[in-house]
């Protein structure tokens, strides 16, 4: 009988790796799913061009934008604009977690400051960052300054009312709980307030990581000389249909891979929450 009993370390072990095994499979289960409407995007782009469904001139197939593609970056082309769009894209996009969180937090937290601020924010929440472009341009010239400081004003919004919302929405119970126990405002403010918030302000700051590539892609259409806006207009204007493609794709796969980062980046700050 004795003979016949196994430990629970090797009944668990095999039972373990059986788990492993099963969510990598699950894992790559939902990536095939995941990937199969992008597969058949792709080869509808690819197909639909040649078959004549569509006019090739104006959607060429995939394999021909992709070869325009190779073409810009063995010749630097690529490079040059792409590094000019994330260098203006981050130095927005920074500046504006700078600004946004904190004044979120602040609004968010002390009654008096969000009634002062409330009119001002109800008024320009509601405009277009697009509309303003033009008085970017009028007040900042068409430099540097202006193409980042609209950068700035797109991304701020998403993350400072994301911000705001968080911390209003913290459970009243938390706050009362800490109070009881004695704890300061500065410590209740890190360990309760700011760690509930979390997930409403990455939910803002990875809006606004969408938002810093898109409206800089206006911004880039005027006086600029670099950048994928520029690039993209330039080559619908001058017909060169594969190269205007060629920034279109560039910048969706910057797009793709800087929401994953933020994604990462979330969990790991995040990493207190139950899943």
């Amino acid at each position: 009988m004795a003979d016949t009993l196994t430990s629970p370390a090797a009944v668990s072990a095999p039972a373990l790796e059986r788990s492993r095994g099963g969510g990598i499979a699950a894992r790559l289960g939902a990536f095939g799913k995941r990937s199969l409407a992008v597969a058949l995007l792709l080869a509808l782009w690819e197909i639909l061009p040649r078959a004549g469904v569509v006019d090739r001139v104006f959607l060429p197939p995939l394999s021909e934008d992709l070869a325009a593609w190779a073409d810009l970056l063995r010749s630097g082309e690529l490079l040059e604009h792409t590094e000019a769009s994330v260098a203006r894209s981050l130095t927005g996009f920074g500046l504006a977690i700078v600004v946004a969180i904190p004044l979120g937090l602040l609004i968010g937290w002390y009654k008096p400051v969000a009634e002062f601020l409330s009119p001002v924010l109800e008024l320009f929440r509601n405009t277009s960052a697009v509309a303003l472009l033009p008085v970017f341009t009028l007040i900042l010239g068409i430099g540097e300054t202006s193409k980042i400081a609209f950068v700035l004003y797109a991304c701020a919004w998403p993350i400072l009312l994301n911000t705001i919302s968080g911390v209003k929405t913290v459970d009243p119970l938390l706050v009362k709980s800490a109070r009881s126990m004695g704890l300061p405002p500065a410590r209740l403010f890190q360990k309760v307030l700011l760690p509930a918030a979390v997930p409403a302000i990455f939910t803002g700051v990875r809006l606004a990581g969408a938002y810093s590539i898109l409206v800089l892609l206006f911004a880039e259409i005027v006086g600029a000389k670099a950048g994928l806006g520029y690039l993209i207009n330039a080559a619908q204007s001058s017909f060169r249909i594969q190269d205007m493609y060629a920034g279109i794709i560039t910048i969706s796969v910057i797009g793709l891979l800087f929401n994953q980062l933020l994604v990462h980046l979330e969990r790991r700050f995040s990493t207190w929450r139950t899943t």
